[in-house]
C-alpha cells in the first residue's frame, strides 16, 4: 500500500523521516554527497528560515508497506510570482525509488497542493534560496556532488519526471577546468590592470574573516543586484540577504572571496570554496562532535575549487569589470595551489558569461536540468 504523508515541521521524528529518505535511497554512493545535517533542518524551520517570512510550503513522504520511499517539497515563492508576473509553484526535494507510482504519488500531491493556491505551473527542482542548486543532474553522472552547492540523483530521475509530462524549462551547466591548462590571454591581464590603475574599479582582499564581515552588507546589497538579469532572480529580501552571506561567511576561507569596488561600494564579487565534499561524505553531513575537525583539515588537503558566484553589476560590465573578474579567477586558482576547478552551475539564459567560460577553458561536464509542467 502507497500513501503520501504530510510532514509537520514542529514534529522533530517527522522531520527526521523527511531527512532520512535520501541516505536510504543513495547510501554510501561515491557520488552522492550528503546535506549538512544541521542546514538541512532549518531548510523545514518555518520559524527560522526567511524563506517563509513571505512565501509558503510544505513537505511530504512516500510510505509503501510502512517503509519510506520517497519525498517532495511544495513551494510557493510569493516575492518571485510578484515579480515575474506568473502563477508557478516550485518542487524540490525530489527523491524516489526507481518507482513511478512513488513518483507519480508525490507529484499528484504536489500538483493538488499548487491547485490549492491557485496555481497553473510547477517549475523544479528549485529551492528555497540561491545557495540551494537548481536542477535534476541529466548529464555528468560519473562526477562527484560539488558540495552541498549541487544536487545529485541517479539517472532514473529525469525519466521519472519526464514521464509525468514535464518538459526542460532551462539548464544549468558546470565547467571544468585543470587548473595547469588555465591561463587568460594576457589581454585580458592587461586590461585589468589598466582598470585598476585609472582608479575606477580595485579588488578589495581579506586575510580574517573579520575583515570580510564588514562587508558582508555591501557584499549582499551587489548580490540582489548583480543576478536582476537571470532567469532565477527575484529580490532578496533583507533577511534573505543575511542569511546568505552568513551562509557565504560562515564556510568562506577569506583568501578565496575576492570583491570589486568602485569607490567603497562592491560591484562584484567571485566566491571561491575549498571542496569538502570527501569530508561532509565521512560525517555522513553531520559535523557534530568530529565532523567539523575532518571538514576543517579537508580545506587544506583537497585540490578542488568550487567557484560559486561570480558576478559583476550589469553597469560595469563593459567597463573593464568582466576583465577583472576572470584575471581574478585565474590568480585565485593559482595562487591557492589547487589542480582543480568547479565553475558551478550557469544558466544557460546567461549566454554572455557562458560563452566567457568556455573561452577562457572550461569544459561542460555536468548539467542540471530545470523542468516545467502546467498543471
Amino acid at each position: 500500500m502507497l500513501t503520501i504523508e504530510k510532514v509537520d515541521t514542529r514534529n522533530k521524528s517527522q522531520v527526521n523521516r523527511f531527512l532520512d529518505v535520501p541516505f536510504k535511497i543513495y547510501g554510501r554512493h561515491p557520488q552522492w554527497v550528503p546535506p549538512i545535517r544541521i542546514d538541512a533542518k532549518t531548510q523545514l524551520n518555518k520559524e527560522k528560515h526567511p524563506f517563509f517570512e513571505h512565501s509558503d510550503g510544505d513537505f511530504f513522504i512516500a510510505v509503501m508497506d510502512g517503509e519510506d520511499v520517497g519525498r517532495i517539497a511544495a513551494l510557493e515563492n510569493k516575492v518571485f510570482n510578484r515579480y515575474h508576473d506568473t502563477r508557478q509553484a516550485q518542487f524540490y526535494f525530489f527523491e524516489s525509488i526507481y518507482d513511478q507510482e512513488v513518483a507519480n504519488a508525490l507529484f499528484n500531491r504536489a500538483f493538488e497542493w499548487a491547485h490549492e493556491r491557485g496555481l497553473d505551473t510547477i517549475v523544479g527542482p528549485k529551492g528555497l534560496g540561491p545557495l540551494d542548486g537548481y536542477g535534476l543532474l541529466v548529464e555528468g553522472f560519473e562526477h562527484r556532488q560539488m558540495m552541498t552547492m549541487m544536487n545529485y540523483n541517479f539517472p532514473y530521475y529525469p525519466r521519472l519526471v519526464e514521464n509525468l509530462g514535464f518538459e526542460k524549462e532551462v539548464d544549468f551547466i558546470s565547467c571544468y577546468i585543470r587548473a595547469a591548462d588555465f591561463h587568460l590571454p594576457e589581454r585580458i591581464h592587461s586590461i585589468a590592470e589598466r582598470v585598476q590603475k585609472r582608479g575606477t574599479l580595485r579588488v578589495q582582499r581579506f586575510s580574517s574573516k573579520r575583515e570580510l564581515l564588514k562587508w558582508a552588507p555591501r557584499i549582499g546589497k551587489a548580490y540582489n543586484k548583480a543576478f536582476v538579469n537571470n532567469w532565477e532572480y527575484y529580490p532578496l529580501s533583507e533577511r534573505e540577504i543575511s542569511f546568505v552571506v552568513d551562509n557565504i561567511v560562515t564556510i568562506a576561507v577569506p583568501r578565496l572571496i575576492k570583491i570589486i569596488a568602485h569607490e567603497d561600494e562592491a560591484v562584484g564579487f567571485l566566491f571561491g570554496f575549498p571542496d569538502v565534499s570527501a569530508a561532509i561524505q565521512r560525517s555522513r553531513g553531520r559535523l557534530l562532535p568530529f565532523g567539523i575537525i575532518d571538514l576543517l583539515l579537508e580545506m587544506r588537503r583537497t585540490r578542488w575549487i568550487a567557484l560559486n558566484g561570480a558576478g559583476i553589476l550589469p553597469e560595469f560590465q563593459g567597463r573593464g569589470g568582466n576583465a577583472l573578474l576572470y584575471s581574478e579567477m585565474e590568480k585565485t586558482v593559482h595562487d591557492s595551489h589547487f589542480e582543480h576547478a568547479d565553475l558551478t552551475q550557469v544558466a544557460e539564459t546567461a549566454k554572455e558569461m557562458r560563452a566567457d567560460l568556455i573561452n577562457l577553458g572550461g569544459k561542460p561536464y555536468k548539467n542540471h536540468r530545470v523542468y516545467r509542467r502546467k498543471i
